[in-house]
């Protein structure tokens, strides 16, 4: 009796400490612009994977492809990067296109079944997700705060929290906030 209510509390202190894992035991495949299917969670070698929830038909989205391409190419050699697209909507057509004309350099992925949207609690795009290797999310939410609403656009950001949760990550330091606020488009059917 006593080992059941250690263990359950064990349990709830690691779901109340955001520690446990998303990864669980089956992998999610989704495919990249060439139809390989790739793990998304799966760090690989890398500190972590770094998920981009993004949309072609989201104008607030689109606007921090350089933000993205600037901790693609600052983060690269530690993390694991992947773009996905979890809008039913989105034709491979337009993730191609999409891809292209943001000058994403990082694999793009379609989530048309909304598998890893729904399992991450993904909502928004613009949202990301750093994920460790052993599945706990260590960040969740903006890139930075270019936008502080809805319709409140700042001329420049003046908080860049995923490039501090990665340069936090890569010092074995904890994240100051790991949880922000995104702001963007919805991802229907979520």
């Amino acid at each position: 009796m006593m080992k059941s209510a250690l263990l359950l509390l064990a349990f709830a202190i690691l779901a109340v400490s955001g520690t446990a894992s998303v990864i669980g035991d089956e992998p999610i495949l989704l495919t990249d612009l060439e139809e390989n299917p790739v793990n998304p969670l799966d760090a690989g070698d890398k500190k972590a994977v770094v998920l981009f929830f993004i949309s072609p038909y989201c104008p607030t989205s689109n606007t921090f492809a350089p933000y993205m391409t600037e901790i693609t190419e600052e983060f690269g050699d530690g993390f694991a990067f992947f773009s996905i697209h979890s809008d039913t909507s989105v034709s491979d057509q337009d993730r191609a296109t999409h891809a292209k004309m943001m000058e994403i350099t990082h694999p793009v992925l379609k989530d048309g079944e909304q598998l890893l949207a729904k399992k991450l609690g993904a909502t928004i795009t613009p949202e990301v997700f750093v994920i460790d290797a052993e599945g706990k999310i260590l960040y969740q939410g903006r890139i930075n705060d270019l936008y502080l609403g809805a319709t409140q656009k700042q001329k420049e950001p003046t908080t860049h929290d995923l490039q501090g949760a990665l340069e936090a990550i890569t010092e074995g330091m904890p994240i100051a906030v790991p949880k922000t606020e995104a702001v963007g488009c919805t991802i229907s059917g979520v």
